[in-house]
């Protein structure tokens, strides 16, 4: 059965409160809570994010700057040798044990290798070969006019070499090779077999052959890095070419091994929450790592190291997350080296950082299914009490049995219409009905036949009428309908339909028995009078439909007089 639509209200913005409809509002607040709730504890993710990353950088940032000054003392004591043994190759000393370097050099020149050691105590061994070694080798030059001087200013840098040796700072070899076929070395020969091997070694070490001329115009310090198979041999070297009177003498250096670097870097690590250090050289190759080879050098795959290569290309220090790993980097001052730690997932949830990110996490779940279980009830409460609020003001303004306006509800959408109808000088008809005999059937077959009479003549009236139409039961067996712009004629035409259908339908009020009914209606027309007054409108259509009853029942009536037939 189609229901009368409710005409609209002269309420401000009614129109609107089809969107408002509690369930939706109750949803739509706790979306903006969730939404709320969401945004606060993301964005104190982001700060904890932020305070992690500004850790990490500043625990490698302490590392580097302690490995960086250790390495710069290294650099500042090898340019003051180069300094010390260029004022001593302009000013040598006299000293008797030093004037006796050049007749010991002498007798042992020929020999396939020598040393000179005269005062091991305070000075150190000078370790050399033969003139017919040096001659093979095109980089190699004994200079006899400026060998003496070399040969004792080495020996007043064998000095500063021991004292150098006994510093407690990070270990650090140093060298002076000498173009004229010897060299120094704080790290003594144990046997002089060993002479030639080093010696060679030492020769073709690319920091010698790397501070020729044509390769170090600047004369300035160049940084090498050896790194071979047994990590203990591993080493950063610093290199400085010797150069006096426009004449390159030799090359000191000092190199760092790696396996003194671990240890350093070893000590920094325990004194953090974990992560593990990497020191990396200018061709991104592994030096050393505060883990095991093995372990180091299988830590980032080839797309992982790519990520890397590009982002030091970009910036000297930052940080980069890869998978489960925060990988944050700072560029060393010196020899290009690239320090790298590496802070895994577990160590990062077992720390500060970790433990409080967990914590936020726990409680924003906890909000959030606190808030579900409260969407959830005060959404069904809404919705019971919204359902229960509808189903009063349908009881309010329908009648239940024939689903029609009740009499109240009607009689206020009828002056709503009306007063409509005025203001747009528009036509505005009445129809007034009653059921021909409708005591009869009750009397006859009881009030429940009597109700589904009622309930089969409201179905017909409804589906009989336009959606615009107002139709209503004003009292026991009697409707009105309203025809907002519609004419007498037309009006009249609606009833005759009406009656017309409620004449020829059957209602089955028994298993067997059925019945037919008939109605009686009268029509007005607010354009007879011109008076638009509802009260008025119903009284004319009401008498026409005696009229209609008085003569015969089952017909309309929509004049005030009916000639005798």
């Amino acid at each position: 059965m189609r229901q009368n639509r409710v005409v609209k209200q002269p309420r401000p913005f009614k129109h609107l409160q089809r969107y408002f409809v509690p369930a939706r509002v109750v949803n739509l607040c706790f979306v903006i809570v969730m939404v709320c709730s969401t945004i606060l504890t993301w964005r104190e993710v982001i700060v904890l994010q932020g305070a992690y990353v500004a850790s990490q950088r500043s625990a490698l940032e302490n590392v580097s700057n302690a490995l960086d000054m250790q390495i710069q003392v290294g650099v500042d004591r090898l340019l003051f040798f180069r300094n010390g043994m260029q004022a001593a190759l302009q000013k040598p000393l006299g000293f008797e044990v030093l004037n006796s370097v050049q007749g010991e050099f002498d007798r042992k020149r020929a020999l396939p290798y020598w040393q000179i050691g005269l005062d091991n105590s305070r000075t150190l061994p000078i370790y050399g070969v033969s003139d017919a070694l040096v001659e093979q080798s095109g980089l190699l030059r004994r200079d006899e006019e400026r060998l003496h001087n070399e040969l004792t200013a080495a020996m007043e840098l064998g000095y500063l070499f021991r004292l150098s040796s006994e510093a407690a700072m990070l270990p650090r070899q140093a060298y002076y090779f000498s173009r004229a076929g010897f060299f120094l070395s704080t790290r003594p020969i144990e046997r002089e077999q060993d002479i030639i091997s080093t010696y060679y070694r030492l020769l073709t070490r690319p920091w010698f052959s790397g501070q020729q001329l044509r390769e170090n115009r600047g004369r300035g310090v160049r940084w090498f890095t050896l790194v071979n198979n047994t990590e203990s041999d591993n080493i950063v070297a610093a290199s400085v070419p010797l150069d006096y009177q426009h004449y390159w003498y030799g090359v000191l250096v000092m190199s760092f091994p790696l396996s003194a670097i671990k240890p350093l870097l070893v000590g920094e690590q325990l004194q953090q929450d974990g992560g593990e250090y990497q020191l990396y050289d200018n061709h991104f190759r592994l030096l050393t790592s505060t883990q095991s080879p093995q372990d180091a050098s299988a830590e980032f795959d080839e797309a992982d190291v790519a990520k890397l290569q590009a982002e030091l290309t970009r910036d000297t220090v930052g940080g980069l997350n890869l998978g489960t790993r925060y990988v944050s980097w700072q560029k060393l001052k010196h020899f290009g080296g690239v320090l790298l730690r590496i802070h895994s997932l577990r160590e990062g949830i077992s720390g500060d950082f970790g433990r409080i990110s967990i914590a936020l996490s726990l409680l924003w779940v906890l909000f959030t299914g606190m808030l579900l279980f409260s969407w959830v009830v005060i959404r069904r409460m809404v919705t019971n009490l919204y359902s229960m609020q509808r189903t009063l003001q349908w009881q309010a303004w329908f009648d239940p049995l024939t689903r029609l306006y009740n009499r109240g509800s009607f009689f206020e959408q009828a002056k709503l219409l009306s007063e409509e109808a005025r203001a747009q000088g528009r036509p505005f008809s009445v129809i007034q009905l009653d059921i021909d005999h409708f005591k009869g059937v009750n009397d006859q077959f009881g009030h429940q036949a009597g109700d589904l009479v009622l309930s089969h003549a409201a179905g017909l009236i409804s589906s009989s009428i336009r959606e615009k139409d107002v139709a209503g039961r004003v009292g026991g067996e009697e409707f009105c309908i309203l025809l907002p712009g519609s004419t007498l004629e037309q009006a009249v035409q609606v009833a005759e339909h009406i009656r017309s259908r409620i004449e020829s339908k059957e209602i089955l009020i028994h298993k067997r028995t059925t019945l037919r009914i008939t109605v009686s209606l009268g029509v007005s027309d607010a354009q007879e009078s011109g008076n638009y007054d509802f009260e008025y409108l119903q009284s004319i259509a009401d008498s026409r439909l005696y009229l209609a009853k008085n003569n015969g029942r089952n017909q309309v009536c929509s004049v005030d007089e009916i000639p005798n037939r």
